[in-house]
């Protein structure tokens, strides 16, 4: 790219998000230049990429959220784009499992919340028919969500991305911005070209999808993070991994319900596409994207996974791998919701932030897609 270099919209951050937003306003304004930039060599690098892969139902968030709203929203839109493009994905369904008083009241509280989301599937699991779907399970009660499921999320972004070349959008990866010029009319963007040199890129509309690097690119607009409430905390979670023979012990998604404020979803188990079985995540908040996993935690995995899965042992357990989140909500503080708006009320006209999105980043992905379209088209 050369300093005289414009484009209509630039999109920052190739993570599933920013795909779906290329592709999305690519598709619905093919006479707009769209260019996505990526910090990476390849889309996908971070966050999105390294999940637990689960289609959720969405019923966990507080009604009336963007959490709660965009999720409801994309679980169909996401199951009928994989059905579409022959995207590996399958509607395995989850089963919430109680085995304290605790933990009863909890799936109380998650079928009331899940009916004042809109999600109206829910089925309490008598224990006849708990034993026919999970007879190698313990629960002393469960639900049922037939619409949860999982989904290919690497074959997902890559089909993003097609689509995205299909409309004209330009790649534009190992691209670090730098800089972010408030101009008359839109924003002149610097950043570091892959050999290292420094470049300028002119946009009339800046969408920031940076995921993780979020709220840095705020700040380089000129937001106060402190002020605006765009601050990140990072927090990671571990995953460990379990031989395919126990695999074949569940049919499947196993959670245990929700006891504390909402940092993740607790340790569940989730079976993959290619037939594994994973435990995770561990939520723990971090200073710095470390994406090694502390094989001393497999005992805090195993006496957690074990309430609910009596066939497994310690010694099943693998160290797999480690994503983060990019959350709002530091240790300790309560509920944060998704930051999604066009930031006119900033004198920032045509600047999208794309703040916080964590789970259910990856199910909403074509739902927030479709906001930040009609936010700006």
């Amino acid at each position: 790219m050369s300093p005289a270099d414009k484009t209509d919209i630039l999109v920052v951050g190739a993570g599933v998000i920013g795909l779906a937003v290329a592709a999305e306003l690519s598709a619905r304004q093919p006479d707009l230049s769209v260019v996505l930039m990526e910090r990476h060599e390849s889309f996908g690098r971070e966050t999105s990429s390294r999940n637990s892969e689960v289609i959720h139902a969405g019923i966990y968030y507080p009604a009336g959220t963007l959490k709660a709203k965009l999720c409801v929203e994309g679980n169909p839109l996401l199951y009928q784009f994989c059905q579409k493009w022959a995207i590996p994905h399958r509607r395995c369904g989850k089963i919430i499992v109680a085995n304290s008083a605790e933990e009863s009241a909890s799936l109380d509280n998650l079928l009331d919340q899940a009916l004042a989301n809109g999600v109206i599937d829910l089925v309490e699991l008598g224990f006849s028919q708990l034993n026919a779907l999970e007879p190698n399970i313990r629960a002393a009660r469960a639900l049922l969500s037939p619409s949860t499921g999982i989904v290919d999320s690497h074959a997902l972004m890559a089909r993003l991305e097609q689509i995205c070349l299909q409309n004209g959008v330009l790649p534009a990866y190992c691209h670090l911005v730098d800089l972010i010029e408030i101009l008359s009319e839109g924003y002149r963007v610097h950043f570091k070209n892959p050999d290292g040199s420094s470049d300028t890129l002119d946009c009339r509309c800046l969408v920031n999808c940076a995921g993780l690097q979020a709220g840095r690119l705020a700040a380089l607009a000129g937001i106060d993070p402190d002020r605006a409430l765009y601050r990140l905390h990072l927090c990671k979670g571990e995953y460990f991994s379990l031989p395919r023979a126990r695999a074949s012990l569940i049919n499947h998604l196993i959670y245990p319900p929700p006891l504390h404020e909402l940092t993740g979803l607790g340790i569940h188990a989730t079976k993959t596409l290619d037939g594994r079985l994973r435990l995770g995540p561990n939520a723990k908040y971090v200073t710095e994207e470390d994406y090694t996993v502390d094989p001393t935690c497999a005992g805090d995995f195993y006496r957690a996974a074990r309430r609910f899965l009596p066939f497994i042992d310690q010694r099943d357990l693998e160290p797999e791998m480690a994503g983060i989140r990019p959350k709002l909500s530091g240790p300790g503080e309560s509920f944060r919701d998704f930051v999604i708006q066009e930031e006119f009320g900033r004198k920032l006209p045509g600047l999208v932030n794309l703040i916080g999105i964590e789970s259910p980043g990856l199910t909403a992905s074509l739902s927030i897609a479709r906001l930040v379209a009609r936010l700006i088209c």
